[in-house]
């Protein structure tokens, strides 16, 4: 039996190969980081096109600085605009706009092919191969 600490660290091994591989693909093909397409995404599914500023950095695991960093560069780029809850002036909306939902449906085209490729070159290492083929087993039993 393989200790649970070789098996954790062989995950995040796979995780970080993936997560970067990913992260250049998407900058080199759409000029997007992973977090701002990730943020993107979540905007695009949530209902009106918007969230809560602390709800979308709970969802990306940001804290309140880098959540607000995050949505002044989505800001200057266009993709979304912050908007004041009518019910509480206090909070604060990022809100989808059409130039972010246009960038996010283009880069969502690439991120799963992007994302399978990936999964594809560490799964090349075998010692990745298990990690690799249960995560694609989660995800096919998933849809």
């Amino acid at each position: 039996m393989i200790p649970q600490s070789v098996v954790w660290q062989q995950l995040r091994n796979v995780f970080e190969s993936v997560e970067n591989q990913v992260a250049k693909a998407m900058q080199r093909e759409h000029g997007l980081g992973l977090t701002e397409y990730r943020a993107l995404k979540l905007l695009s599914i949530a209902p009106d096109a918007e969230l809560r500023m602390q709800e979308l950095a709970l969802k990306l695991g940001l804290n309140q600085s880098s959540v607000t960093r995050l949505v002044e560069r989505m800001e200057r780029n266009g993709y979304t605009f912050r908007d004041v809850c009518p019910n509480d002036k206090r909070g604060v909306y990022t809100v989808l706009t059409k130039r972010g939902r246009q960038v996010q449906a283009e880069a969502g085209k690439d991120y799963d092919n992007f994302l399978e490729s990936a999964l594809d070159e560490v799964s090349g290492q075998q010692e990745n191969t298990h990690i690799v083929n249960y995560l694609r087993q989660l995800t096919s039993e998933a849809n």
